[in-house]
């Protein structure tokens, strides 16, 4: 409703400025006449999450300086390729970023907005996994990875790697592992269930939350056995989503980048103060139509915000952190990501 009343606005006041200009016998746009207005896009779940303070700062407005759309995840990167992207600013994944914009051609990074989301579950005497356990309760099981090909499961066997745990992909839970090794499972979120065959579970939030509630009940419930931003062993976490804006963004628009800046540096505050119900109103007035929301009132609780880790870092202050990740994401598929060039990076 917000994004249709914007709509039928601007075409008003088009008008109105069309007019104006007629009626006065010219057409000098020496001087502005509206409020120009840069697109954000981010897609569904935490990373949604670093745009909440900017959302609500800019309804306030009345002449807002962005436009949020929250959309699909699968499709992100879709608004910041071809020929003329729609997004001037987006949020999406440090690897895909880089792997698409990483020329620095057309976008640079702003910084990173999120630090990792990711928990392993297990159920009856299964430890929960520490450094210091990891190999000997790992090793000869079978973990279900969510996005075992992406982020998430390329982040898992970079920390594998760094304890120098051998591991393996097998077909499905139901194949035999090897007693050896660490024996990784592709699965979808729905599909994490007590039965579902493995000894250990690795899930984003609010997956991992919810997986828990809504196994309470059952004869072999799920519990939380780790963290995998801990097990990665640098504070904070690892560089999960960075934030990119158009060049020509940056250029034109400098007041607007530094609003927007201010913004995400104050997004964590505002998620620790805010109520679960105004960040699901939030994110539910940018939502684009036909998205499912990641987050609902039945799985967003003030716990698993916190788990989401959103913290915003500026790229003079992460430029190294995300370098050294995505070297090793690389080293675990090549094709995975790629080595941004020096332009890719803001250090305004």
């Amino acid at each position: 409703m917000k994004k249709l009343f914007a709509g039928i606005l601007a075409t008003a006041l088009l008008a109105g400025a069309m007019a104006g200009v007629t009626a006065c016998g010219g057409n000098d746009r020496s001087k502005t006449w509206r409020q120009e207005t840069l697109e954000v896009y981010s897609p569904d779940g935490a990373p949604a999450l670093s745009l909440c303070y900017a959302i609500s700062e800019e309804d306030k407005k009345k002449d807002e300086l962005f436009d949020f759309d929250i959309v699909n995840a699968d499709t992100i990167t879709t608004y910041v390729t071809g020929a003329n992207p729609k997004a001037d600013i987006c949020v999406l994944p440090v690897s895909d970023a880089a792997k698409v914009l990483g020329t620095g051609s057309a976008y640079q990074m702003l910084g990173t907005v999120t630090n990792g989301n990711l928990y392993f579950l297990t159920t009856g005497d299964n430890a929960v996994l520490t450094a210091e356990n990891l190999k000997t309760s790992l090793v000869g099981k079978k973990v279900g990875v969510v996005q075992l090909p992406k982020v998430p499961g390329l982040t898992l066997q970079v920390v594998l790697s760094k304890y120098n745990i051998p591991y393996q992909t097998i077909e499905s839970a139901q194949a035999e592992g090897d007693a050896a090794k660490v024996n990784l499972v592709a699965f979808t979120p729905e599909n994490v269930t007590p039965a579902g065959g493995c000894d250990y579970y690795l899930c984003p939030e609010p997956a991992a939350s919810a997986k828990i509630k809504g196994t309470a009940t059952a004869a072999k419930p799920f519990k939380m056995a780790g963290d995998l931003q801990a097990l990665y062993g640098q504070e904070g976490g690892y560089p999960q989503a960075a934030v990119v804006a158009k060049k020509s963004a940056i250029e034109n628009y400098p007041e607007h980048i530094k609003t927007f800046l201010g913004y995400l540096e104050k997004s964590a505050e505002f998620l620790e103060n805010a109520s679960v119900q105004d960040i699901l109103h939030l994110l539910d007035e940018e939502r684009e139509d036909g998205v499912t929301p990641s987050f609902s009132d039945k799985n967003l609780t003030k716990e698993v915000v916190s788990r989401c880790s959103v913290r915003f870092t500026a790229t003079k202050n992460c430029k190294d952190k995300v370098v050294s990740f995505l070297d090793k994401l690389i080293a675990v598929n090549p094709n995975s990501t790629a080595k941004p060039a020096d332009a890719f990076f803001y250090m305004g």
